[in-house]
């Protein structure tokens, strides 16, 4: 089936559309540095950030100097990393179950389901939209770290957040065969199909296609093959890139990956493969502004 929103934003229905985005912001300076580089470069086309990390206000202070820049909230419920971690903004309090034995957010989802009240986890969630609104953001969408908000019983407050702030939400259309790979209970996922099914019904946008590099190599020739699987209609490829330096290479143990990332979305070959091919390439401003048009 045709996605809707292709004819909306002016694309014929064959056209291959992709938001082209940067992953982590605000975690580190590296990953600010490279997201602005990248994204003036011009591949990249936006980008969001991580409420809960150390370099949230730098990365806030470059969008309030550039308000042009397409800057979404990635909902963020687990802190992984060994070297760097966070906190909440929301809440410290134990009972909320969204901190681990050492003050901190869980390292993986099963950790965050296991131990979370929904309502705190739910709380939280909007709380890192309000906080980058109030740091001046103009939050253009929200999508998810690690996946986390794909839980059933977090996915609706998900949605409910993009339905109340007119932002599109990073959710690709979830066919019921994958509900059953992911185990998830007959009757709950009947209920977030019909959520999703009325969130489109709305005429909120929503993508067809997630992906992300998972090959090791040459990273230019990586990225045209991930370049090359982008069906028909609106894709959302995510990347994280991060300039060279002492904090991402003491953070990360996949420093030298996101080192590539940002130097391969900077490279002249990878921008005239993506126009050679045909690609559309767009922020999710351009899906907010779809939004709010119709209002």
């Amino acid at each position: 089936m045709s996605n809707p929103a292709l004819e909306k934003l002016g694309f014929g229905p064959d056209a291959r559309v992709v938001i082209v985005h940067a992953d982590d912001l605000g975690m580190c300076h590296a990953a600010n540095v490279a997201f602005a580089q990248d994204l003036a470069f011009g591949i990249v086309t936006c980008g969001s950030v991580m409420m809960p990390c150390p370099w949230v206000p730098e990365l806030a202070a470059w969008c309030r100097a550039h308000p042009e820049a397409d800057v979404g909230v990635h909902i963020t419920l687990t802190s992984e990393w060994d070297r760097l971690r966070w906190r909440p903004v929301s809440t410290v309090d134990p009972k909320s179950g969204l901190l681990d034995k050492e003050g901190y957010m869980w390292r993986t989802n099963a950790d965050v389901y296991a131990h979370m009240n929904p309502e705190a986890a739910i709380a939280e969630m909007r709380a890192q939209v309000e906080l980058a609104l109030k740091l001046g953001i103009d939050v253009t969408h929200i999508d998810t770290h690690m996946g986390t908000v794909m839980h059933p019983l977090l996915l609706p407050a998900y949605i409910q957040l993009a339905i109340e702030y007119r932002i599109p939400a990073m959710l690709p259309r979830i066919p019921p065969e994958r509900l059953s790979e992911w185990g998830v209970d007959p009757q709950v996922g009947k209920a977030m199909l019909n959520r999703l099914d009325a969130l489109i019904a709305t005429g909120f946008p929503v993508l067809d296609f997630i992906c992300a590099a998972r090959e090791h190599g040459d990273h230019l020739e990586v990225y045209k093959r991930l370049f090359d699987t982008v069906p028909v209609g609106i894709t959302h490829l995510l990347l994280h890139p991060s300039v060279p330096g002492s904090d991402i290479e003491a953070i990360a143990d996949s420093a030298q990956y996101r080192i590539q990332d940002y130097q391969t979305f900077l490279r002249p070959e990878l921008k005239a493969y993506v126009q050679t091919q045909g690609f559309h390439l767009i922020g999710y401003r351009r899906l907010r502004d779809l939004i709010r048009s119709q209002d």
